[in-house]
């Protein structure tokens, strides 16, 4: 599924306009990638909780060559399925 077709989704469910759930959708995700960059966790009670892991530096090897490289420390999104998400699933 694509964003669009999540939209569409919303849109027929809420019975509003594509533009307006395109909107609606667009807000969330926005909030959710600004709380993550505050370094705060984004918890969707039953869905599960977004948070900010962080990745030490580390060595690896080129595939390509073999050669041992630096891999930089970075951040990066964890996410934490909720039980409501796992009983669906399973």
């Amino acid at each position: 599924m694509r964003k669009p077709d999540l939209a569409a989704i919303i849109a027929d469910k809420a019975d509003i306009s594509n533009d307006k759930a395109s909107d609606v959708l667009n807000a969330i995700l926005d909030e959710i990638t600004n709380s993550l960059g505050k370094k705060e966790s984004v918890s969707l009670i039953g869905f599960g909780t977004f948070e900010n892991r962080h990745r030490k530096a580390r060595s690896g090897k080129n595939p390509q060559t073999g050669e041992t490289i630096q891999i930089a420390a970075s951040n990066t999104v964890g996410f934490k399925p909720g039980k409501a998400l796992k009983t669906a699933l399973n």
